[in-house]
């Protein structure tokens, strides 16, 4: 089974499965992009979005790892993630759930907060049990996929939905557990080069500690060991040049992959879906912000 994935992350459209140009068009602030899940057992490894996210469980059960450990989220529950977050997600009891998601820009938070007088980031919390909050968001969800919305009302569902969520269910509490400035360099070094090679020896050398110190240091960081954390950077890198026009090959070469089939393989894993097929959804001009993600 699969469900429609709108993924442009520079984009402020959302296009739906069985929309036309005339109906499916939206001019919405700060949306990147929106998930309507099917029925699904797939596991997910751990990795992170640029975005915020947040949406609500339709079916089953989901459990997945975040910044304040393991949490679960059953029918009616709302879900949310922060940009750079590590997360996982996995079905509870072996039974297939699904979801409803939107991501928007990370900007939102500080855009919606002018008032507040703090300048720590807000983090929002993975999961909570509010009605309120979850009959906002699917106010929001639909208003998007209706044919004849008008943007007052799109503009005015997305603050009140986001606003009440941040307000209700964020704090200023650091996304990340505080690690030593070594390994918080080879982070941000990851983070611009993931293309690079590294060895965990070369990486506890200029974090200045042993090389078990360093992994437990990292996991403690980013909630994911180095070689997960590249693996997920170097995907995040092909989707960026799969979306820029480049070719597979190229792609995975430009991303330090060692060959193709391996780029392909955590590709998938990932997110589900062969990085060909990414790539054509993702350059086709009339449907430049859908992609698809495979459910099962």
């Amino acid at each position: 089974m699969t469900h429609i994935w709108a993924e442009a992350e520079r984009a402020r459209t959302l296009w739906l499965s069985g929309a036309t140009p005339q109906n499916s068009h939206r001019s919405v602030p700060s949306l990147s992009s929106a998930v309507a899940g099917g029925l699904t057992v797939r596991h997910f490894p751990r990795h992170s979005h640029d975005h915020f996210g947040i949406g609500v469980s339709h079916a089953g059960g989901h459990r997945s790892w975040s910044n304040i450990g393991s949490v679960e989220a059953r029918r009616g529950d709302v879900i949310m993630v922060n940009p750079g977050e590590m997360h996982d997600g996995s079905c509870l009891n072996q039974k297939p759930r699904s979801w409803k998601m939107l991501y928007f820009e990370p900007q939102i938070a500080s855009e919606l907060l002018v008032e507040d007088q703090s300048a720590a980031p807000r983090t929002l919390r993975p999961t909570v049990r509010d009605h309120n909050q979850a009959r906002r968001f699917e106010r929001l969800f639909n208003v998007l996929t209706e044919p004849h919305s008008d943007s007052l009302r799109i503009d005015e569902e997305f603050v009140l939905t986001l606003g009440y969520a941040f307000r209700n269910h964020s704090s200023h509490r650091p996304l990340r557990f505080a690690a030593l400035p070594g390994v918080r360099q080879i982070v941000k070094l990851i983070d611009r080069e993931p293309e690079e090679p590294l060895t965990l020896q070369a990486m506890a050398d200029m974090a200045g500690v042993s090389r078990f110190h360093f992994l437990r240091g990292f996991f403690r960081a980013t909630g994911a060991t180095p070689h997960a954390y590249i693996l997920q950077r170097r995907v995040r890198l092909v989707r960026q040049l799969l979306a820029a026009g480049e070719e597979l090959k190229k792609a995975s070469a430009r991303a330090g992959f060692a060959d193709q089939c391996h780029m392909t393989r955590a590709f998938v894993r990932q997110l589900g879906v062969t990085p060909a097929r990414y790539r054509r959804i993702v350059t086709e001009p009339k449907r430049r912000a859908l992609s698809f993600k495979t459910a099962i």
